[in-house]
């Protein structure tokens, strides 16, 4: 199997990584095993395979990880995989606090992306839920009947950006919390623009 080439750019973010320089070090050398075209993207060291994303390298306070980007594709036959975040619907990773842990690890990381390289081979996709999926809080409902222009707009968004709203409203608890986020970001949606923009 070919290796890839090393990107002076993920070179560059390595020299300069306050924390976890080594780990992230010792991922990219297994990684770097593979056919894949190594960039900066995100900020972080991607790893792409006939075009398609397939692994990350991710620094955080705590530890560093590795995403796989199609993760939900994956069998997981160690259990090591753990979704980013609770809404996360395709991506996986595995975090890593030591070199040694990196080390021991090693053997199921090349067996999980000789899995993601295949998925990519076989053209296989996840199957995002559609924005159309989320229920509306009725709170955001009761907004759109007073204000069509809101609801005008809200449906103008793109389909990532109304998923954040739906997410983040309905997150509350209570219905005074989910009107007060409403009103807090109405001119946001009224802007085009999305939760985090």
């Amino acid at each position: 199997m070919p290796r890839a080439q090393s990107n002076p750019k993920v070179d560059a973010f390595l020299a300069s990584a306050d924390r976890w320089r080594e780990e992230m070090t010792r991922l990219r050398k297994i990684v770097l095993g593979f056919p894949f075209a190594e960039e900066l993207k995100w900020s972080k060291p991607c790893y792409s395979f006939e075009g398609g994303n397939v692994a990350i390298i991710i620094p955080f306070k705590e530890s560093c990880a590795l995403m796989y980007c199609k993760g939900a594709l994956l069998k997981d036959a160690k259990g090591v995989l753990e979704k980013p975040g609770e809404h996360t619907q395709g991506a996986r990773w595995i975090k890593f606090r030591s070199v040694p842990e990196v080390v021991r690890m090693e053997p199921t990381v090349k067996a999980y992306l000789k899995e993601a390289i295949a998925a990519e081979k076989a053209g296989l996709q996840v199957k995002y839920r559609k924005t159309s999926d989320y229920k509306v809080p009725p709170e955001l409902e009761k907004a759109f009947a007073h204000a069509p222009a809101l609801k005008a707009a809200f449906a103008g968004l793109t389909p990532g950006r109304q998923r954040a709203y739906l997410l983040f409203i309905s997150s509350a608890k209570q219905s005074q919390t989910r009107e007060a986020r409403i009103e807090k970001h109405r001119q946001r949606i009224l802007a085009g623009k999305g939760l985090n923009d």
